[in-house]
């Protein structure tokens, strides 16, 4: 199964429960720097997800909020993943 934005954006949504959640495939612009697949899509994703979600979490327990749904997606190809916690 290809790594897509909207699977990413899916699984997030289903752990944080917020439509507000925008995940960007930025693969292309990476295609060929050193540790990539040389892949033009589903290598690469910006996660922009609203900071209500986590309430008082430390920056570190959000980050593994965020990628502990992903982790099987980390294996199969899934090279970066830049979060940024917006609002």
């Amino acid at each position: 199964m290809p790594i897509t934005a909207q699977l990413i954006q899916s699984r997030l949504h289903s752990i944080f429960n917020s439509l507000d959640i925008v995940v960007i495939d930025e693969s292309a612009e990476h295609a060929g720097h050193a540790g990539s697949s040389g892949a033009s899509s589903g290598t690469h994703f910006r996660v922009r997800i609203p900071g209500s979600v986590f309430k008082s979490h430390s920056r570190v327990q959000r980050h593994r909020e965020v990628y502990a749904p992903l982790q099987d997606l980390m294996q199969q190809g899934l090279h970066a993943l830049a979060i940024e916690i917006v609002g």
